[in-house]
């Protein structure tokens, strides 16, 4: 029995992380559908937005109430970009080119976000290319897969395929009000302003947690600025107050979802899934959406599939897990670098190992500098250095070597 509970507690970040991807495919099928019947998409995006901070506000101060995160300018401005990039244009840029391509299109691209954001890290000095590394090499190779599989999409449509027969599918679509216009061109030029838009988010937000350590009250910041942003721009974009109407239909469906379940609930998955397994865990699930956008798109939205999107698709998810592979294998070095040190202190070789619960380096550099400070206040023989509760988290020993271990592990 205790196996089978070691096995369901391993198997619980998977979950996770799927119901995360199948709550993110729904998310496009409903923009799709609730586009196609006419509503505005500023607006969508506006009331998707509110529901989310309606949901993340309260959430923040119910889990970071105790903590007292301390607001200052910077966090504001800093906030404010955030939502700017990673919520005003990013959403209404992806819920545009649902509405131009197709749900399954925009789904795809969205897998190009980690080597977009490998391109805006090299840009803005934040990487460093490596190209003579391993993993500098997939870093490359997997994002020229990435946007090579994207222009086969665009561009080579080839022969058609009919996964089943259509007579009975599309039922929804053919009671829809509006039919949004197809093109592809200008679909995926809002496609890669969504994954330019969200890579940039990732490296503000970044920066934002350096200062601002509280993921809640970060999401709970970022989401009320952003809800400022976009209510303003649709009021711009759309002064029709029918259009802002929601009565009991797909419209107030499709907004509580996105709103509620794509941004709150997937947000608190996303979260917990991260700190137990860590970013690039997380990331591997994405494709796992585009396969189900794929199947839901042609049974409900009853949308082309081809032989070029399939081969593009398949690079595009290749690209994603080579670039993957390559930062993951990066982490690993950089991990085997920091954790494990060797020092000579009063004509003794010691070993310093430190193991540590979270991906914090200033941490982990934190712990060894506090580590030898003890050191050199004790005498010889084995020490405990164990953390103080400042430093909780993170727990090294400090052991003599012996002759066979008098020289660094590699």
């Amino acid at each position: 029995m205790g196996n089978i509970g070691n096995v369901i507690n391993g198997l619980k970040p998977a979950i996770g992380m799927i119901i995360v991807q199948v709550a993110y495919a729904g998310l496009s099928i409903l923009y799709k559908l609730v586009v196609e019947d006419g509503m505005n998409m500023s607006v969508l995006i506006a009331y998707r937005t509110l529901f989310a901070t309606s949901f993340v506000v309260p959430l923040a101060f119910f889990m970071e109430r105790k903590s007292k995160p301390k607001i200052t300018p910077d966090v504001l401005f800093q906030s404010f970009l955030c939502g700017l990039f990673g919520v005003t244009l990013q959403q209404n840029l992806y819920v545009r080119a649902v509405a131009f391509a197709s749900a399954t299109y925009a789904s795809t691209m969205t897998n190009l976000i980690p080597g977009v954001t490998f391109i805006l890290a090299l840009c803005f000095g934040l990487e460093r290319l490596k190209i003579r590394t391993l993993t500098g090499k997939a870093k490359v190779i997997g994002t020229i897969m990435g946007i090579g599989g994207v222009m086969i999409i665009t561009f080579y449509k080839t022969k058609e395929i009919h996964i089943w027969p259509t007579h009975h599918v599309n039922m929804i679509k053919h009671n829809q009000s509006h039919i949004s216009p197809t093109n592809q061109v200008l679909g995926s030029a809002f496609g890669f302003g969504n994954c330019l838009c969200y890579s940039m988010w990732l490296i503000l937000q970044a920066k934002m947690s350096e200062k601002f350590p509280w993921q809640y009250s970060s999401a709970a910041l970022v989401s009320a600025m952003a809800c400022i942003q976009v209510i303003i721009f649709a009021l711009c974009m759309e002064r029709n107050w029918n259009q802002w109407k929601l009565g009991w239909n797909i419209k107030l469906l499709s907004v509580a979802y996105t709103g509620i379940v794509a941004s709150g609930i997937a947000l608190v998955l996303i979260s917990w899934c991260v700190r137990l397994r860590g970013p690039l865990y997380a990331s591997t699930f994405n494709p796992l959406s585009l396969v189900i956008v794929t199947i839901a798109a042609s049974l409900i939205l009853d949308e082309r599939l081809y032989v070029g999107s399939i081969i593009g698709s398949i690079l595009v998810v290749l690209g994603l897990y080579t670039v993957l592979w390559g930062k993951g294998k990066e982490y690993e070095n950089m991990a085997k670098e920091k954790l494990t040190k060797v020092v000579s202190t009063n004509g003794q070789t010691l070993k310093i190992i430190i193991t540590t619960n979270n991906h914090s380096d200033n941490n982990i550099n934190n712990g060894i500098d506090m580590k030898l400070s003890r050191e050199g206040q004790q005498q010889n023989g084995v020490k405990d250095c164990s953390s103080n509760k400042g430093n909780q988290g993170n727990e090294g020993k400090v052991t003599p070597l012996n002759n066979e271990d008098s020289k660094p592990s590699t």
